[in-house]
């Protein structure tokens, strides 16, 4: 390939190469594309889009986002055209990605979060009921989830405050109130919304509502969540931060990532019935202070991104653009495919060593968390899905 942007990341070989191009937004340059290690706004080349220039030169993602499948597959042929030449656009700057500050790409209109991994889920179960069948019914038969909040998601590279909430342990006889002292992570996959608003979405529909796909990291507390969850489910404990990847890459680059997902050994509902799956071969790798920890594999996940959709609006509620829902914690079979410092040190009694020699169960104040991932392109290439890292600062 030649191409008039000089940067080696830019290459099929490479996550960020001409295969991928994920949107982001710039703080004061409005909405670019990431290519290799480099940014390119797309305001000062809005002409070259021609009738797409105004979705180019918006201030956010959240015009293109409303505009619909046929407008997004035109924006990347051309997007994919100009990046591709010989020369640059009349107006094109390449910014190095270490001198801008990506700020949160659209406006979240509602945020789900589901339960899909079965070995997530069966692992959780072990430890936070161990007297009881570690998959409750109806698990097996629809994607569990609940309804986040919206106005906690924040982009990649924002610090977390340690939340406060109630605790109770086993053997202590009153609950107590306090900043976590089990702040975990949820390595997840997420799906930015769009397109026209609709209830009832068949599986068959998902891409049209589907625009792209980012990494999450759904901060837990579960010293709160293990008081509170009972019986209705996640709340503080889940509700105070969740970061998303600052750049969205389009459903488009995945074609050649799509799997079956497992069988769930009975037949599904027709509604969840996929004639082709959109399960996803995605490779997931966590950073603890810059040492791999985890590298969960998304292609075991129970449910796709289709099947979650179809089931999130089966009773009528809509699908709008900006609406964010992410797979729930990503977890293999093997400890170190699990996507949550819960299940890799066993509820806390089996201590993580980093690089550095230092022992972790739970986060502490000053760690760094980052998680990113990979999947199969095209003719051999990579896609990638920017990190979403975040620190942990201590409670105010």
């Amino acid at each position: 390939m030649t191409s008039w942007i000089d940067d080696p990341a830019f290459a099929k070989d490479r996550p960020f190469g001409p295969q991928t191009l994920p949107y982001g937004v710039l703080d004061g340059h409005g909405v670019a594309v990431r290519v290799g290690d480099h940014a390119l706004p797309l305001r000062p080349i809005a002409a070259a889009f021609g009738d797409l220039a105004d979705l180019v030169a918006a201030d956010n993602l959240n015009p293109l986002l409303a505009a619909g499948r046929p407008t997004w597959s035109t924006l990347r042929a051309r997007l994919t055209e100009l990046v591709t030449a010989s020369a640059a656009p009349n107006g094109a700057v390449l910014l190095p990605l270490a001198d801008v500050r990506p700020v949160l790409p659209f406006t979240v209109g509602d945020y789900v979060d589901f339960y899909s991994s079965r070995d997530h889920a069966e692992n959780v179960g072990k430890m936070f009921r161990p007297d009881g069948d570690p998959l409750l019914p109806n698990w097996t038969h629809l994607p569990v989830g609940y309804h986040g909040r919206a106005g906690t998601v924040v982009v990649s590279g924002t610090d977390i405050v340690r939340p406060h909430g109630q605790r109770k342990g086993p053997t202590d006889p009153a609950p107590v109130f306090g900043p976590s002292v089990r702040l975990d992570i949820e390595a997840e996959i997420g799906f930015v919304c769009g397109g026209p608003v609709a209830g009832q979405v068949p599986v068959s529909a998902a891409p049209d509502h589907i625009f792209g796909v980012a990494v999450v990291n759904d901060w837990s507390a579960r010293d709160i969540q293990a008081w509170e969850y009972v019986p209705l489910g996640p709340f503080l404990g889940k509700s105070f931060a969740t970061s998303i990847g600052a750049w969205i890459t389009p459903l488009e680059a995945f074609a050649a990532a799509r799997v079956d997902v497992p069988s769930p050994g009975h037949a599904r509902l027709d509604y969840l019935v996929e004639e082709q799956s959109w399960g996803l071969d995605i490779r997931l790798e966590v950073e603890w202070n810059g040492t791999v920890v985890s590298r969960p594999l998304f292609a075991g996940m129970a449910y796709s991104c289709a099947q979650q959709l179809a089931h999130m609006t089966v009773n009528g509620a809509t699908v709008r653009p900006g609406d964010l829902f992410a797979s729930g914690t990503v977890s293999g079979p093997e400890k170190h495919q699990r996507g949550s410092f819960l299940e890799l040190s066993w509820g806390g009694k089996e201590p993580i060593t980093l690089d550095d020699g230092a022992e972790r169960t739970f986060l502490e104040d000053g760690d760094t968390v980052s998680i990113a991932a990979t999947a199969p392109g095209p003719d051999g290439s990579i896609v990638g899905l920017s990190a979403v890292v975040g620190t942990i600062v201590k409670a105010t």
